[in-house]
């Protein structure tokens, strides 16, 4: 099968189409192939080995030392069921399905193989290229807007980043949940994010956060902008500052009202993204949808920092 492949830490142009074998699905598990997956953030951050501050050392020795462990990146997707392994039960060969592979990755191919119990089915009014975007943003949103931060009816939400993966859900899922949101991004960006929801929008290349004089109960940064001190000036009494990206420093001293760390991968809230993408409550945003030989296009645009939601490949 033809895979995009890594075989080196680097710029966008170490990414280069191979063929690899094709894997077979072993016990409990299926092999799906892939119509569609998202390049993301987390893709282009472990392909450059460009992790958070004070997180290198122990990133590499997770992702590999001086190349990547895996070589094949890419971790959710969208596909359809082609064979099972021994022992799988509710899954059938043809079912639509979709998941993130997490720490294994290996999306970024024509086949992959996933355990059977994280093989989430796709609504049918739900398209690959959507159910695609939706799970990498969509879940580190879900993490931190609804169960670190239990937003709800009333709520005052501040996203930083708001067009991007992670923050484009962040609007809609926090506006769903009744709050009122003010989403932070580029002028070019406004009129989307005002689309998904938000109330205001504060262009950052015109205003800096430090001279809002607003208070939040809840700022969420899907960016890496905010430190603990400028996020906690953000703050309405008894508010809670959420760190989607952040150095080894930082995730150290969150406690109390700051919250930091990596978002759980659980299938239960996978599904729960793609009901609200299938009752028009989420609109998984895609920036580009490309063939999967546009890999390293893809990860250019990622690494401009300018990406709106979410890019995919049709392997």
């Amino acid at each position: 099968m033809r895979a995009a492949v890594v075989q080196r830490y680097g710029p966008p142009e170490v990414v280069r189409m191979a063929e690899v074998p094709r894997p077979e699905p072993g016990r409990g598990e299926v092999l799906v192939r892939v119509r569609s997956v998202a390049v993301t953030s987390a893709d282009a951050r472990i392909r450059a080995a460009r992790f958070p501050r004070g997180f290198g050392v122990l990133a590499r020795l997770a992702f590999g030392v001086r190349r990547p462990r895996r070589s094949v990146l890419g971790s959710a997707f969208a596909g359809t069921v082609e064979a099972l392994g021994p022992r799988v039960d509710g899954v059938a060969i043809g079912d639509d399905v979709c998941g993130m592979t997490g720490i294994s990755m290996g999306a970024h191919a024509e086949y992959l193989t996933l355990a059977a119990a994280k093989a989430v089915p796709v609504p049918p009014t739900v398209g690959h290229d959507e159910a695609a975007a939706l799970l990498f943003g969509g879940s580190t949103a879900l993490h931190f807007i609804r169960d670190k931060a239990d937003v709800g009816p009333g709520t005052t939400v501040l996203v930083v980043g708001a067009s991007g993966a992670v923050g484009s859900s962040a609007v809609q899922i926090a506006r769903h949940l009744g709050a009122t949101v003010t989403g932070v991004c580029s002028g070019a960006n406004a009129d989307l994010v005002t689309r998904l929801g938000a109330d205001r929008v504060i262009d950052h290349t015109r205003t800096d956060l430090a001279d809002v004089s607003d208070r939040f109960d809840v700022v969420l940064d899907t960016v890496g902008t905010v430190s603990i001190r400028s996020g906690r000036r953000l703050l309405a009494p008894g508010g809670r500052l959420l760190l989607a990206v952040a150095g080894l420093g930082e995730t150290l001293r969150a406690r109390g009202d700051v919250v930091a760390g990596p978002a759980k991968e659980r299938v239960e809230d996978f599904a729960h993204l793609l009901d609200l993408a299938a009752s028009g409550h989420l609109d998984p945003v895609i920036d580009d949808v490309l063939d999967l030989d546009d890999v390293v296009r893809a990860h250019q645009r990622v690494d401009t920092g300018r990406k709106v939601g979410n890019l995919v490949l049709r392997p």
